[in-house]
């Protein structure tokens, strides 16, 4: 099996990426009335995101798909993101070689397969890899 690096995330480089992704809604002109964060991973970026936008988070996302956006942390295979398919999605890395989901906002493009461990994770969390050879 092969070795993935691991990249870890700051705080700091959060803030910048979920910036960047806010500017990217703004300008969709798009006007949602909720946003929800896909456990667990999606939540801390979408309430971040909720309070930059001004929009209400909800824990529910029985909302009109039209109006509620969905939040995730990364689109690596996209298997997550394809059950909200109904609904407008956002994360804040997108790997374009390894997702079957195109997600409509994403702030950062990651072309490599370095698992990305954001400040909310253990340091030492298992890359996708290694948890294929628990099962």
């Amino acid at each position: 099996m092969d070795v993935v690096n691991k990249i870890n995330i700051t705080w700091s480089q959060v803030e910048k990426i979920v910036e960047k992704l806010a500017i990217e809604i703004e300008l969709s002109n798009k006007e949602y009335k909720h946003i929800h964060g896909v456990q667990r991973g999606g939540l801390i970026p979408a309430v971040m995101l909720s309070h930059k936008l001004s929009i209400p988070y909800t824990k529910w996302p029985h909302h009109d798909p039209a109006t509620c956006l969905i939040v995730d942390d990364i689109a690596d295979s996209g298997l997550t993101l394809k059950w909200w398919s109904d609904f407008d999605t956002a994360v804040l890395h997108y790997k374009p070689h390894s997702s079957v989901v195109v997600p409509k906002f994403y702030s950062e493009v990651h072309k490599t397969d370095d698992w990305i461990i954001y400040p909310w994770e253990e340091k030492d969390s298992k890359t996708i890899q290694d948890y294929k050879l628990d099962n």
